[in-house]
């Protein structure tokens, strides 16, 4: 299942739901509610909840994990590390229920998607970090991701990976070049195309194709962009909507253009060179999933060091060879760079790890849909989608 997790009707509805049954201000957590009795001075430990497959593991042996061990090695902190997170609106049901009653999770750091952690930091339901024991956090964290809407300044959160929705497609099997999601609709495509069936996976894309500014899109763009869509659905010029079924379908060739993101392509690139991926030249949305300390966690400090410790560049580095997105430390490309081993530095030079210059200019961090939208958005998406 995708890291970038789909907005299921169930799982929209069923969040919806429970916070209207609770009711938002019932849920909200006051600023000064929200700490916990720090152990960390006396209990060396914390807990770590990720999604799988999104930390760097030994050849040899899968259950080191390298970067995490170099950390408890230097700082004698040990790391509870759960692969639990599965889905982005199952996460939230299974925490949300001590959250909103002032409870514990057991969790000191977890990783979410953003339009995810944007629900978190309205309902108040994470403590914000102290950047002046984050040296490299506030030194080295990418400009382009320091301030979403959702969280100014980035006082809550901190990306863990980031990474790019555009369009892959094989060009050898198309015949010629994609250079736009307009590009999408060309006669000799129908039939061909694939969108994400995930309302937050797949919205920012297809309004950047209207022209949108995605960084402050209205109610009235995201209808236009729907009207768009169910037409192509009508027409039946788009195949189906997918989650991360769309690298079968690209690599079969069953398809031959989709939505896609940055770091499924990577790994298909390995496999087949054919396969490209475009930031469209209207733009692409740039995401993260980030790291965020739930309230009432027993080791926040603890917490706070780790974050640290991947923001140094040689962390970085060591954890973006492995897990191939977008990495948030711009500084851990000097350090792949100046790798003996060839491969490894060639991934110095990959745009999809490290954007260059010329592509960051057509990236954008979409507003995420607030608390109002979201129920009659995800109600009119998944029609369209079929879910």
């Amino acid at each position: 299942m995708s890291r970038r997790s789909l907005l299921r009707a169930l799982g929209a509805g069923a969040a919806g739901a429970g916070l209207a049954g609770c009711g938002v201000p019932a849920a909200f957590v006051e600023p000064g509610e929200r700490a916990g009795r720090d152990s960390s001075a006396t209990d060396r430990s914390l807990h770590f909840a990720n999604w799988p497959l999104y930390i760097d593991t030994d050849d040899e042996n899968t259950s080191k994990r390298p970067t995490l061990d170099a950390f408890s090695e230097r700082t004698g902190i040990s790391v509870t590390y759960t692969e639990e997170i599965n889905d982005n609106d199952e996460f939230f049901g299974k925490i949300s229920p001590a959250l909103m009653n002032h409870q514990e999770t057991g969790r000191d750091l977890i990783v979410i998607s953003d339009w995810m952690a944007a629900r978190f930091v309205r309902l108040g339901w994470v403590q914000e970090m102290d950047r002046a024991k984050q040296p490299n956090v506030a030194k080295y964290l990418d400009p382009q991701l320091r301030s979403p809407a959702f969280d100014a300044g980035r006082r809550h959160s901190v990306p863990w990976q980031s990474g790019i929705t555009g369009i892959a497609y094989n060009r050898k099997r198309l015949g010629r070049e994609i250079r736009s999601t307009n590009d999408l609709w060309a006669d000799d495509l129908r039939g061909r195309v694939t969108l994400l069936s995930g309302l937050d996976e797949s919205f920012a894309l297809l309004m950047q194709g209207d022209g949108v500014d995605i960084t402050r899109w209205t109610a009235d763009d995201f209808h236009t962009m729907c009207e768009h869509i169910e037409e192509r659905v009508r027409s039946k010029h788009i195949r189906r909507f997918t989650g991360n079924d769309y690298i079968k379908d690209l690599s079969t060739g069953d398809v031959l253009a989709c939505q896609a993101y940055s770091g499924d392509v990577i790994q298909l690139q390995a496999d087949n060179p054919d396969i490209e991926f475009v930031v469209p030249e209207e733009g692409a949305e740039l995401w993260a999933e980030s790291l965020m300390i739930p309230n009432l966690a027993r080791h926040k400090r603890n917490a706070e060091r780790l974050v640290d410790h991947y923001y140094d560049p040689e962390v970085a580095a060591e954890l973006a060879t492995w897990v191939n997105y977008v990495c948030p430390v711009p500084a851990a490309r000097d350090v792949l760079a100046s790798s003996k081993d060839e491969e490894t530095a060639a991934l110095a030079e990959d745009p999809l790890i490290f954007p260059d210059g010329a592509m960051r200019q057509r990236l954008a961090i979409a507003r995420d849909i607030t608390s109002e939208e979201r129920m009659g958005f995800a109600k009119k998406w998944n029609a369209i989608v079929g879910l």
